[in-house]
């Protein structure tokens, strides 16, 4: 429910609309701990972000180190903070006897993730107190089926003996979070011999089982914290490796045995390579940033200066959900969350103005999504991209401006034309804060600008992230909400609890990609699009974008690209696009597949807040986002939308774009400069993707479209006379 509060607000600043928007929401399987409890985990999460923020700025530490203690240590905090199954409201919980069965896997459990773990502690103790490079022999030759019986005992417990008592945590879990640290210690004891035989007929049984319990506590956690969509996908993936002797055609491999296939999935090949790569260090930074944001009450403003910019324009509250969506929404990372988190905010006030309900949760998810693909922070996604392709950051956020301004104009024309067309106004003055005020707390918007002037300067991310941290402690104190050393605390547990889900997402991704390394599919994939081009080029970028989307459903962003680089991307080069243009197509769909039917998910999310049909929210944002699903085959006709050419070319295509942009929004919302019915929507339609293109004769083409209907809607007929049509 939206409060508009003005007990605390500044002297003078009016009605101070948004508090908390940036929280993060309480997801249904989320536990509330309380007491010593809370506080241990409160502890362990200030320690998680720490240790990465050190070693990033003060301690290098060896990859595999910091990026197994990296996936391990947000196993671990997963496991205590999500539980298994949804949770109900209600804190305290009837408990019930325990079934016999459930004691039986406690026993199993316990006893055998125990054992595990102990045989680990037992070679580190040696190693620390006695100098032993190796323990005796039975230490890991005995180490890894109880480790493994028993983690599968604990999951079956977790699953079918929950404990829904949201205060507290379940047996298993604990014993689960234990399983993530022996599997931790041990592939460290043996980092060395590992990067030698993993993945090759060397490969020792503990090996083997390690990894495969590393592989199960990934896809358990991911199950949790991001639903089943990525772990189906990363279970087919799983079983692909497997049965490739058996498919026919491109997808058949020659197939590989357990103890190879694990052992290889649990290297930089894999679960540790470059989405685990890019999580370890920009991710978690940038997160950790966001939380510094957050906790200083930044976010709030932010949003409270988008509505008093714009609330009182017609549709204000959805033109408001724009910017302040699209700004959060890049820092974010995810856009399902910024969806619950400012869409509780928008989206009421979006209806109050008039927005049926499915249009005001459709521009929410619109342009919460549009958030990842905004520079200069892009969600996750530039990182991701600069690691995957080589491309320097700065050259992907250049590159990145064009689109992203085509897309939220796109939007934005979009909700005006439609505030138009139902004759909407905006929300009152008495109802919104003092533009003139908040702009006094302009310096709020300092942390951004830092983060950008470094960025272009020179500094490295990780520099220009931790420059950017300190200054929005230091402008924090410029405000109510003064960073001491409680609320200081306060940003790096949230910071933790934030990066959980894109730790698991990341290293769930990983494992897809060394499936795709493993196997070589994608190669045999980059034929088939060739094979597909030599009869159609455009039919062959169709297909790819359809294969985003489709690996997209229900994943989060990071995950949605980093799995579309590896199987799609490699293709789109060997056509010959550029390597920057081919994964920003990838990128861009990836990130569209959160709006696109029939799973989009921050559609959906916004459908819960509106009270709104969720299909049908999904198709209203598909509409609404169009932009998104044309700009990238922009990218493969004109190459200077991404910045690359003179500037000349990158002007015209702008330009020529930008009013295309506008004819499409105006012939899907059916009001150009008045309502048009369907003959004239479609001729619209047409004339937008002439300009869209970007040639000179597609552009006058469509220029003389666009000035031939302006005149025909102005001057030659009445609005009595004007063409009616389904809107």
């Amino acid at each position: 429910m939206t409060h508009v509060d003005t007990a605390t607000a500044p002297q003078g600043t009016g009605p101070i609309l948004a508090r908390n928007v940036d929280e993060e929401p309480v997801a249904s399987n989320q536990r509330l701990h309380t007491g010593w409890l809370n506080k241990a985990i409160i502890v362990l999460c200030i320690a998680y972000t720490t240790f990465h923020i050190g070693v990033m700025n003060l301690y290098p530490l060896e990859t595999w180190t910091y990026r197994l203690i990296h996936v391990c240590g947000g196993l671990f905090l997963g496991f205590l903070i999500y539980s298994a199954v949804q949770l109900p409201h209600d804190e305290e919980v009837n408990v019930s006897r325990r079934h016999p069965l459930e004691w039986l896997l406690m026993a199993a459990g316990i006893g055998g993730i125990g054992y595990g773990f102990a045989m680990v502690t037992y070679a580190w103790a040696g190693h620390w107190l006695a100098g032993l490079a190796r323990p005796p022999a039975f230490v890991f030759t005995t180490f890894g089926i109880p480790l493994a019986v028993g983690s599968v005992a604990a999951l079956f417990a977790t699953w079918f003996f929950p404990d829904r008592n949201r205060s507290r945590i379940h047996w298993a879990d604990y014993a689960l979070g234990v399983a993530a640290i022996a599997v931790l210690g041990y592939i460290l004891f043996n980092v060395g011999p590992l990067r030698l035989r993993a993945g090759t007929a060397l490969a020792q049984p503990a090996d083997f089982f390690a990894a495969l319990v590393g592989v199960f506590l990934i896809l358990e956690v991911t199950r949790r914290v991001a639903g089943l969509a990525l772990v189906v996908i990363a279970s087919i993936f799983i079983l692909y490796a497997f049965t490739g002797p058996y498919l026919p055609g491109f997808l058949a491999h020659r197939g590989y045995d357990a103890p190879r296939f694990f052992t290889y999935i649990f290297t930089d090949q894999g679960i540790l390579s470059d989405p685990v790569a890019v999580s370890s260090t920009y991710i978690i930074l940038f997160i950790t940033f966001a939380a510094f944001l957050q906790a200083s009450k930044v976010g709030d403003y932010f949003v409270n200066f988008a509505f008093a910019a714009a609330g009182r324009a017609r549709g204000g509250p959805a033109k408001v959900a724009v910017f302040a969506s699209g700004l959060m929404g890049m820092i974010n990372g995810t856009s399902a969350g910024n969806v619950v988190s400012t869409g509780s905010l928008t989206i009421p006030l979006m209806k109050k103005v008039g927005y049926p309900a499915k249009t005001a949760a459709a521009v929410e998810a619109a342009a919460s999504s549009g958030g990842q693909i905004m520079p200069p922070i892009m969600g996750a996604g530039a990182f991701i991209m600069a690691e995957v392709t080589g491309i320097p950051y700065t050259d992907i956020v250049i590159a990145a401006i064009i689109p992203s301004v085509l897309y939220f104009a796109s939007v934005y024309f979009m909700v005006d034309l439609q505030a138009t067309k139902l004759g909407m106004k905006g929300l009152s003055k008495e109802e919104l804060p003092i533009f003139k005020e908040l702009l006094k707390q302009v310096y709020l918007f300092i942390p951004i600008i830092i983060l950008i002037y470094t960025l272009f300067a020179g500094y490295s991310v990780i520099r220009a992230g931790t420059v950017s941290m300190a200054a929005a402690a230091m402008v924090s104190w410029l405000t109510p909400h003064r960073m001491g050393p409680r609320l200081f605390a306060r940003a790096l547990d949230l910071a933790a609890r934030m990066s959980i889900q894109l730790v698991a997402v990341c290293a769930c991704a990983g494992i897809i990609v060394g499936v795709i390394a493993l196997t070589g599919v994608g190669a045999r994939f980059s034929s088939l699009l060739l094979g597909i081009a030599e009869q159609n080029q455009l039919l062959a970028l169709f297909f790819a974008m359809c294969i985003a989307i489709v690996l997209g459903m229900g994943m989060p962003t990071t995950a949605a690209y980093a799995v579309a680089a590896a199987v799609v991307a490699p293709g789109l080069v060997n056509l010959g696009i550029p390597v920057l243009t081919a994964h920003f197509f990838v990128f861009y769909f990836a990130v569209m597949s959160a709006i696109t039917p029939p799973v989009a998910l921050a559609a959906y999310a916004g459908a819960a807040l509106s009270g709104s049909d969720p299909m049908k929210t999904s198709v209203e944002s598909f509409k609404i986002g169009l932009a998104a699903f044309v700009v990238p085959f922009m990218f493969f006709y004109s190459q200077a939308l991404l910045m690359q050419g003179t500037w000349m070319e990158i002007l015209h295509v702008f330009v020529t774009a930008s009013v295309g942009i506008y004819m499409l929004a105006a012939a899907v919302q059916g009001w150009y400069f008045g309502r048009m019915g369907a003959a004239l929507r479609v001729v619209l339609l047409f004339g937008a993707l002439g300009m869209i293109q970007g040639g000179l004769i597609s552009d006058a083409i469509g220029l003389v479209i666009g000035l031939a209907l302006f005149a025909y809607q102005k001057r030659l007929v009445t609005p009595s006379v004007i063409a009616r049509g389904s809107d």
